[in-house]
């Protein structure tokens, strides 16, 4: 969708658009409700503003949707299309790097009571694991922060992918 498009639908269109970047109620109306933007920067630096900070009861119901690291989701939904995009990096084809994120998934999990959360898009699998096994040794209050802005860098790689720059007409507000 073009900037000027997304800043002129309804806004419950404006929330469609963006929840599936991040399923945050209040961050996704905050967004709706200020447009329209002047640029996709623009766009861009008030959702990242607007994601400081997330609530841990936030970071929770947005948890609830993502898939682990390694799993691809199968449901036809565009969160589940955008996760499968960017998890691209982990072949699922290579066994020892399944296996290995797999039994890294449950140890998180059992210590953080979460699935492991990361910027998946742009990392090799590689990376991804050794974040992993980095990340378990973070205590649970480092871990929140550290999860909450994975999932700003999530919600704002997301809007980019699905929001293209586009001329604004004359008199747009300059957020």
């Amino acid at each position: 969708m073009q900037l000027e498009v997304f800043n002129s639908v309804d806004r419950a269109d404006a929330i469609d658009v963006l929840r599936p970047c991040l399923d945050i109620q209040r961050w996704v109306e905050q967004i709706a409700d200020a447009r329209p933007f002047s640029s996709l920067d623009s766009l861009l630096g008030f959702a990242r503003e607007t994601a400081k900070p997330f609530t841990s009861d936030e970071v929770a119901a947005a948890m609830a949707h993502h898939p682990r690291i390694g799993e691809r989701p199968k449901a036809q939904t565009t969160e589940a299309a955008m996760s499968r995009s960017e998890q691209a990096g982990v072949d699922p084809s290579d066994d020892g790097v399944v296996t290995a994120l797999a039994e890294g998934n449950r140890e998180y999990e059992a210590k953080f009571g979460r699935v492991f959360l990361i910027r998946a898009a742009g990392r090799t699998a590689e990376e991804i694991l050794a974040s992993l096994q980095e990340r378990l040794t973070h205590t649970a209050e480092e871990e929140d922060i550290i999860v909450a802005g994975q999932l700003r860098e999530i919600a704002l790689l997301r809007i980019a992918g699905v929001i293209s720059e586009t001329s604004v007409s004359e008199g747009a507000t300059n957020k």
